[in-house]
């Protein structure tokens, strides 16, 4: 008899879901299901909760597209959910039961964006083991830019320009609970110009988050003379200082406000954050590395971390039968 019983998450198991993720040991709060389900019109949840008779021991959160179940494709990263108390063996043999459910309820893949290592509270890569097991391919790989607080940072000498001209202008840094000036006059006319793009969140669901999560989420912006040119919004989860974005007016950049506004929050606002995580510069799925971003993220000491993405078939379920000696 199966010792894990694995069930679709439905709304009565709000309080459940969010106590569990309050203290998971690989959890941020975009697990949090008032942050899932700010999009739920976009997909079809088919989060997973994995009980050891009525005790919770594992979430993993997730969507359903056809034959295939993917770790929320709403979220930056994700995969299995659990906590500190689970040995290897167990987790194991979670994931094994994660599978066979899929495969009995017609899912033949599953895909997984994993949680970057700088955001687990404690080493938790079990399921990197698990997935060599499986036979899961790794399907995409980008590259995080990341500073370590706890270290010496060494920064170029040419950001440090950058920051003394941005004294020099007398650039003004602001944290603001209103996103719509950064969001309208700089974020989005830079992604469509650049990248013909739009923003993930829109300036609704931006909004609607920070009143969600007022601690959590917050916005910076840079002014010269009272006019913005330039701001980053940051997610900020127990360990890590996260950029979601960056984005500074066409040719303002020249007045070092960029330089200024990330040199402030590194030495100022998040010194005490163990990481501060610029995100990923890449494109085409990781195979391509946008190389001038990439260095600017490093001329500010910040080195790579990777976020890997994996596929797998669910029928591999049984290559776990026969693991634990």
């Amino acid at each position: 008899m199966n010792k894990y019983i694995v069930k679709k998450y439905t709304e009565n198991d709000y309080k459940i879901w969010n106590d569990f993720i309050a203290q998971a040991k690989n959890a941020t709060f975009l697990f949090h299901r008032d942050f899932m389900e700010y999009h739920k019109d976009r997909f079809e949840d088919y989060s997973l909760m994995v009980l050891e008779g009525k005790k919770l021991v594992a979430v993993l959160p997730a969507n359903r597209v056809g034959n295939t179940l993917y770790s929320h494709q709403g979220l930056t990263y994700g995969g299995l959910v659990y906590k500190e108390s689970l040995k290897l063996s167990a987790v194991i043999d979670i994931f094994k039961s994660v599978l066979f459910f899929l495969k009995e309820n017609a899912i033949q893949k599953l895909q997984l964006k994993l949680i970057p290592s700088i955001y687990h509270q404690k080493p938790a890569e079990e399921l990197n083991y698990i997935l060599f097991l499986v036979k899961a391919r790794l399907i995409r790989r980008d590259t995080l830019g990341v500073i370590d607080l706890s270290k010496k940072i060494l920064i170029a000498s040419g950001r440090k320009e950058g920051v003394v001209k941005g004294q020099k202008n007398k650039l003004e840094i602001r944290e603001v609970d209103n996103f719509e000036l950064f969001w309208n006059s700089v974020l989005i006319p830079n992604l469509t110009l650049k990248h013909q793009a739009k923003p993930v969140h829109t300036l609704e669901e931006i909004t609607k988050l920070k009143l969600l999560f007022p601690e959590k989420i917050r916005q910076f912006n840079v002014y010269e003379n009272g006019v913005i040119i330039a701001g980053t919004t940051i997610f900020e989860s127990s360990i890590v200082a996260h950029c979601q974005y960056i984005s500074g007016k066409g040719d303002k950049n020249r007045l070092g406000g960029l330089d200024l506004l990330l040199y402030y929050l590194i030495t100022e606002v998040f010194k005490n954050k163990q990481f501060f995580d610029f995100g990923s510069s890449n494109e085409n799925q990781g195979r391509k590395l946008n190389n001038g971003l990439s260095y600017w993220k490093e001329s500010f000491g910040a080195n790579i971390v990777v976020h890997d993405f994996y596929e797998l078939e669910t029928s591999n379920d049984n290559l776990l039968d026969n693991v634990l000696k």
